[in-house]
């Protein structure tokens, strides 16, 4: 038995406990906001926090996280991510979209951590986070922007 807490909200899981996240989330809870990528860790599309640090919720085995605090794009709240969708929004950074939910969980991940990222500083926090359709100086500018937005 494994007990978590997923964007508030105490659940258990008495299943496999190599079961990935991203499973546990999708078809266990409906969760489906985050999204299935590649399944070895490589692109993004899965990112969640788990205490407060991006994780891909691919390869994450849910037994493995006990008392673990677990957000997905549908619980992230606050400034940073109020922040962060304005400037998605504004930027229009989606095209198809896929990858979005994992883009935006890391980008909040990097301006909670560094509030005025360089471009290198975006570079190296996003560069686990693939885009097929190439959006990358779309979400660098929507990051900057969050920054400014996040600043007054």
């Amino acid at each position: 038995m494994t007990t978590l807490t997923i964007n508030g909200k105490p659940v258990q899981h008495d299943g496999d406990p190599d079961m990935p996240l991203l499973w546990f989330l999708r078809d266990v809870q409906g969760l489906t906001g985050t999204k299935f990528g590649c399944g070895v860790a490589q692109c993004g599309a899965c990112t969640v926090h788990v205490n407060d640090q991006p994780r891909r919720a691919c390869v994450t085995p849910i037994g493995t996280l006990e008392g673990a605090e677990v957000t997905t794009i549908e619980g992230a709240k606050g400034d940073v991510v109020d922040a962060v969708r304005s400037a998605w929004i504004a930027l229009e950074v989606p095209q198809c979209g896929y990858c979005q939910s994992g883009q935006i969980m890391s980008a909040v991940n990097l301006l909670s951590e560094i509030p005025k990222p360089t471009d290198k500083d975006i570079d190296l926090a996003m560069t686990g986070n693939i885009c097929r359709c190439c959006t990358y100086h779309r979400i660098r500018a929507a990051i900057h922007d969050a920054s400014r937005r996040l600043e007054g």
